[in-house]
């Protein structure tokens, strides 16, 4: 799978479990680091846990591993690294506090409109 079709598995994931507020950024033409950021927020940690092992299990089905992994044990920021493609999990409160998208503003938002549903 390249950069793109993981970020995209990645959001059906994340649409799938309920995930609030799903936004990604294309951070290739701001850094070597990856090519996306994939960022949602999760109303408990218990959501936060299961749109994270939903993420994990569905591309272990395709063969794709994480690379790293933190923040499994808390309940306030889940980081999940796919190379290319970097997934965010957070709480509301922490998605507010570490404000990722103002910190990459200068990193484009991706339309993902064809790929979550419509509440």
């Amino acid at each position: 799978m390249n950069s793109k079709e993981i970020m995209e598995k990645v959001v059906k994931c994340m649409d799938s479990k309920k995930a609030s507020d799903i936004r990604v950024l294309d951070i290739s033409s701001v850094t070597t680091m990856a090519d996306y950021f994939v960022i949602c927020q999760g109303n408990s940690p218990a959501q936060m846990k299961a749109i994270s092992e939903e993420i994990e299990e569905k591309l272990a089905e395709q063969g794709v591993k994480p690379i790293g992994r933190e923040g499994m044990s808390t309940s306030y920021w889940i980081l999940m690294d796919y190379s290319d493609v970097i997934v965010h999990v957070f709480s509301g409160e922490s998605r507010s506090f570490y404000s990722i998208e103002n910190l990459w503003a200068d990193a484009a938002n991706v339309d993902i409109s064809h790929i979550v549903t419509e509440d």
